[in-house]
């Protein structure tokens, strides 16, 4: 073990800088972290996450247009005072939570230079320390711990840590996919080679990145000399493999936590509308209506041509 292993993690990066293209033209004049799932925006579950893992110092790494985004984890006054005037006092509760989550930093992304830039534009707030890296797509449930397991296994390992999970081999050209060792404990294995979005027939496993990362901050360092790879972006991924060949008192090495609890993906309109009924259902203040309600509704609808 190094002695970075023992440095705790305080801080987390959360990238939004995105365009949001798939939901246009929704996310015209409204960032698609912005989108509600039920009643809060998308970005706020992941706020939410990362508080409760003891990461109290965000920096959100943003983009034009993104306002919104700052406003709601900021005082709405008037809109406080309205509700309490009208001693709607539950609503108050839920509006001002939103901005005492955690201390608030924003930087600009300015070129869209893909998630590895986006990750660097961080390193003049996060220093010389590990930290955390979160992606507003992935939601992950409350009841599954999976960034507190990884923040504890940076901590007895050092070096840097990804999220994996097992995906049908057909889907694998649609993450950064890692090839893996066992190690000596279950779920937890070590990360011998990684690839950006391969074609099936040449990808190292089915393992596939999910949006969270622990990463050492010789991170930085690599990202800043990584060339920027596909769709001419710097890619995260690369400069994983690139850690994952280094010596560890080079900050190098890599694990992975292979996750296999759940996980909600907003990425793109059929996976968000499969989120929404998802965590719609499980509501105990929603879920009773809204499922008898869901039961009625596919009960009616007509069979698909052909069956």
């Amino acid at each position: 073990m190094n002695n970075d292993a023992v440095k705790p993690v305080r801080k987390v990066v959360i990238t939004v800088a995105g365009l949001g293209t798939r939901f246009l033209p929704a996310t015209k004049a409204t960032p698609k972290e912005m989108l509600p799932v039920v009643d809060k925006p998308a970005i706020q579950y992941v706020v939410e996450e990362a508080v409760a893992a003891g990461l109290e110092d965000i920096l959100f790494v943003t983009g034009r247009n993104k306002q919104s985004l700052e406003n709601h984890f900021d005082r709405a006054w008037e809109l406080e005072a309205a509700l309490e005037q009208k001693g709607d006092h539950q609503r108050l509760e839920r509006v001002r939570k939103s901005q005492i989550l955690g201390d608030i930093h924003y930087v600009r992304q300015g070129d869209p230079r893909g998630l590895g830039h986006a990750v660097l534009c961080g390193a003049l707030h996060v220093g010389d320390e590990p930290f955390a890296v979160m992606l507003g797509d992935d939601l992950i449930d409350t009841r599954d711990e999976l960034l507190s397991q990884m923040l504890e296994v940076q901590q007895r390992y050092g070096g840097s840590v990804v999220a994996l999970i097992e995906v049908d081999p057909s889907q694998v050209n649609l993450y950064g996919c890692a090839a893996v060792e066992s190690a000596s404990e279950d779920d937890v294995v070590t990360v011998t080679d990684l690839v950006e979005k391969p074609d099936p027939a040449d990808a190292p496993s089915n393992l596939a990145i999910i949006g969270r990362y622990v990463l050492h901050p010789a991170a930085f360092d690599v990202l800043r000399n990584t060339p920027p790879g596909r769709g001419d972006e710097i890619q995260l991924t690369d400069a994983l493999k690139t850690l994952a060949g280094m010596p560890p008192e080079e900050g190098g090495g890599v694990r992975a936590v292979i996750f296999r609890g759940r996980r909600y993906d907003t990425g793109d309109r059929q996976d968000y509308l499969r989120t929404t009924v998802q965590l719609a259902v499980e509501r105990s203040d929603l879920g009773p209506d809204f499922r008898a309600w869901l039961r009625d509704f596919v009960a009616a609808l007509p069979p698909e041509a052909g069956q």
